[in-house]
């Protein structure tokens, strides 16, 4: 049996990779410990999706009645030597991070800490006990800051959107460097450069996947972070939300994390063909803005949603993303599974009397 490491596998995509290789007759070596209810709030906490974890015999977590924090060099290496023999990691999928862009603005070193320091403790325990394994990244699109806002775009009745006579979207090759990131950006670019660098300087077979707005059933959306689920659970409590700029015109393509598991199993499976590389998203097809967004919820509902609008945009805010993933479809064949129907119904589930998906022991 193969063992991977996942870390945040209590948030969204940690969750639905830890279920999809589950699924697949691996073990999986589950860390976390439940820093998004500490950041924001008891309501984002991963402990629902760590219980159902918890039920399938080949999920373990590294410390019994401890929840390990990545911060902590000597925890992660104890935890990367002590899986150094027979269950050693054959691959490692690295989902930890502080995701939201206000509170790594109002908190940079713990930000920094978590997104920067955690990362670079993996990676060195990776390449002191288990150099050959694959380590996947999940970054983020956040590492190209406002660069993308400069590019020609349009306005709707609707949205913003490129001049796709210029731009199809989102490449490995768009501009990261100066531009405005915030706090939260800059530590994924840091961290994102990082592990290239361990690839070129160690051979370590890693991947970054630049990904875009990730969501699913499992994603405990807020106001700081998770849009489509946070706006979806304040419309069914009938609450009112707050749209910050733009109109409520920006864009967001949106990825269901069940097919980021798939991406990671690819380069899991094949890290020979893979980039060092990789932008990931939904694309235009999955793509949709704030008001968009709302009008589809008002028909799944039969009722308006109760927003207001602060003229004033959010901090470092990116207009439009939409993400290319022509060179991950080209080098493994994959493209996003679940389109936006199927993403809104299965929010609306989840937020109104199903819950998150249940994994079968």
């Amino acid at each position: 049996m193969r063992t991977i490491l996942i870390t945040g596998a209590w948030g969204l995509v940690g969750f639905e990779c830890a279920k999809h290789f589950l699924e697949r007759d691996w073990r999986v070596v589950g860390v976390d410990n439940d820093m998004r209810a500490h950041f924001f709030g008891p309501q984002a906490s991963g402990k629902t999706n760590r219980r159902e974890l918890q039920r399938h015999p080949n999920y373990k977590e590294p410390f019994r009645g401890s929840e390990m924090d990545i911060r902590d060099y000597q925890a992660v290496f104890d935890l990367f030597h002590r899986h150094r023999h027979e269950d050693r990691p054959d691959a490692i999928i690295h989902a930890a991070a502080q995701p939201a862009h206000q509170y790594g603005q109002l908190n940079p070193f713990e930000n920094w800490e978590v997104n920067v320091t955690g990362t670079m403790h993996l990676l060195e325990a990776a390449r002191l006990v288990t150099p050959e394994s694959p380590f996947v990244f999940l970054s983020s699109s956040k590492v190209y800051g406002t660069s993308i806002n400069g590019w020609p775009q349009r306005e709707t009745e609707t949205r913003y959107q490129y001049d796709f006579i210029a731009k199809r979207g989102i490449t490995e090759a768009t501009e990261t460097d100066q531009s405005f990131h915030t706090q939260y950006g800059a530590s994924k670019l840091a961290a994102d450069i990082l592990v290239q660098e361990y690839r070129q300087s160690y051979g370590i077979p890693t991947v970054c996947f630049r990904a875009g707005c990730m969501t699913g059933d499992a994603h405990g959306g807020v106001p700081m972070h998770g849009f489509l689920s946070n706006l979806m659970r304040t419309a069914a409590a009938n609450e009112t939300y707050v749209i910050d700029g733009y109109k409520g015109k920006q864009v967001r393509d949106q990825l269901h994390a069940s097919d980021v598991a798939r991406a990671c199993e690819l380069v899991i499976e094949k890290p020979a063909v893979a980039a060092p590389v990789y932008v990931l998203g939904g694309g235009r097809a999955n793509s949709v803005s704030i008001l968009e967004a709302m009008d589809r919820i008002t028909g799944l509902l039969g009722r308006d949603v109760k927003h207001i609008t602060n003229p004033e945009p959010r901090e470092g805010d990116q207009i439009c993303v939409i993400n290319d993933t022509a060179r991950f479809e080209r080098d493994y064949g994959w493209k996003a599974n679940i389109d936006l129907d199927k993403i809104f119904d299965e929010l609306l589930a989840a937020t109104t009397e199903m819950g998150p998906s249940k994994l079968a022991s």
